[in-house]
């Protein structure tokens, strides 16, 4: 995929002058030997850090090896005002870790106090108002700190995207769908750029691509993707020419950003006046790192996109759709193991998941806007372009960030899994699990006024999401909470 950065990561050694340098040194290096068996690549500053001179030093060295993202190694006690400094002063994610004492035969000239120094490193980074990664213990062996490094990637690697992207958006936000609108401000806070243009702007694009040589090759790569499922290769046409006008648009319109996706209305005007639905051009350029969410969803959008950054993979967006009938659950029963009939759901939308999630995926008619715009008794024609089919059982997170009406960002993370159950119905749809499903929809996504898109990532990233949406100063994260641990609100008899 692309649409994403890479993480250009360098170490820096900190080093209180009144212990021995030498021994941030050779623990830096056992760190970067860590690292390298681990496959981390990592830009090992020799520069370690005792005094204000150091830290310009440091900074030229990260600045001349490209480094976007930091490790500040606390190899002994360290010295407070430098390496706060040094986090303050560079542009990018930091981190700070400190090491562990190796070994109870050398803790006269071998001890390092980096389990104490690491307090005083994090009053410091209070005092300059720095918001570094701490991981959840941030004191270890060289090994043990190589895997909080690694645990730090995927972090660093969002807030780097985040500062960079832009969102397109076309069409206002449906009135139908008020769930979809929520203030921007705080995206903007957060160094996302946002450009709201017109369905129309979009339109004139689209009509002046209408010959464009590019439009048949793209429907080609559209049919030989969709192999025996392109059940409706008549419109193959009118989304090829709608992916590259979307593709146009974001190349001309990036701007100072380097990283796109697109939050646009795809109904019901969509469908008269471009003739198709669109929603097999967003699978496809979410299955290259560009989310395009549904309805105008600004903040289904991040979502997606900071999912796809987690896993690696693809994301979607559902709708937190229907519940799965009795009937449908006793017949499964012995496939569920644990799981209640409250604790599952299926997640669809009309047809947005891309292809790879999919077990069978084929291009059809969008069955709720055919009733609404097309004579039934006639062949579909505009409401054509759903990518249909069962989401493939494995594990799953659900996620959203959202703003609250008074511009305070929150969200909530809950592991879970697509079971591998037919669901019995149209779209692109999956029956979910999700342990307390019920409590955690009633104290959390109904409790808290989230609206109805969830994402979903591919795998469980729920402990690399957490800390992203702390670093991004999301104070309140919510959880499916076990059986047991009640909500806030939560009736206790």
């Amino acid at each position: 995929m692309k649409n994403m950065p890479t993480v250009k990561l360098g170490i820096v050694a900190v080093s209180r002058d009144c212990f021995p340098a030498t021994l941030s040194e050779q623990r830096r290096k056992d760190v970067a030997a860590a690292l390298g068996k681990a496959k981390i690549p990592v830009t090992e500053v020799t520069t370690v850090v005792e005094n204000e001179n150091h830290v310009m030093e440091a900074l030229a060295a990260l600045k001349a090896a490209d480094c976007n993202a930091l490790v500040v190694y606390l190899g002994n006690f360290g010295p407070e005002g430098p390496e706060t400094m040094l986090a303050q002063k560079f542009c990018g994610p930091v981190m700070f870790a400190a090491a562990a004492e190796e070994t109870g035969k050398n803790l006269v000239k071998g001890r390092g106090d980096a389990y104490c120094g690491m307090l005083n490193a994090s009053y410091n980074l209070g005092l300059r108002g720095v918001k570094a990664y701490i991981p959840e213990y941030p004191v270890g062996t060289a090994c043990e700190v190589a895997a909080m490094i690694g645990e730090f990637l995927p972090v660093a690697k969002a807030l780097i995207a985040l500062k960079k992207l832009k969102i397109f958006t076309f069409g206002p936000r449906p009135f139908d769908f008020l769930a979809c609108n929520a203030p921007i401000k705080p995206l903007f806070d957060l160094g996302i750029e946002i450009q709201e243009n017109s369905e129309l702007d979009l339109y004139v694009k689209f009509k002046a691509n209408e010959n464009d040589p590019r439009v048949k090759e793209v429907a080609a790569d559209m049919a030989a993707e969709l192999g025996q499922g392109n059940k409706q290769p008549g419109v193959l046409n009118r989304l090829a020419q709608l992916e590259i006008t979307l593709l146009d648009w974001a190349e001309a319109n990036k701007g100072a950003s380097e990283y796109f996706v697109f939050a646009n209305k795809c109904w019901p005007a969509f469908q008269t006046q471009f003739g198709m639905v669109p929603c097999y051009v967003n699978s496809r350029l979410a299955a290259r790192g560009i989310p395009v969410s549904c309805e105008t969803d600004i903040y289904g959008a991040v979502t997606e996109y900071i999912l796809q950054i987690v896993t690696d993979l693809p994301a979607t967006l559902l709708d937190i759709n229907n519940t799965v009938p009795y009937d449908m659950y006793d017949e499964n029963k012995k496939n569920l193991g644990s799981y209640k009939p409250t604790d599952l759901f299926m997640g669809f939308h009309c047809g947005n998941t891309p292809i790879c999630h999919l077990k069978n995926g084929e291009l059809k008619y969008q069955l709720i806007m055919n009733r609404l715009l097309e004579d039934p008794n006639e062949e579909p024609d505009i409401t054509r372009g759903t990518l249909e089919g069962q989401i493939n059982p494995g594990q799953v997170t659900l996620f959203r960030i959202q703003s609250t009406a008074d511009c305070e960002l929150r969200s909530y993370i809950a592991h879970g899994e697509t079971l591998d159950i037919d669901p019995c119905s149209f779209g692109g749809i999956g029956i979910i699990a999700v342990p307390e499903m019920a409590r955690f929809y009633r104290h959390v996504l109904v409790g808290k006024q989230y609206p109805h898109h969830a994402g979903l990532g591919f795998g469980h990233v729920g402990k690399t999401l957490f800390s992203i949406m702390k670093m991004l100063g999301v104070c309140d994260v919510a959880y499916n909470k076990p059986a047991g641990q009640l909500y806030c609100g939560e009736n206790p008899f």
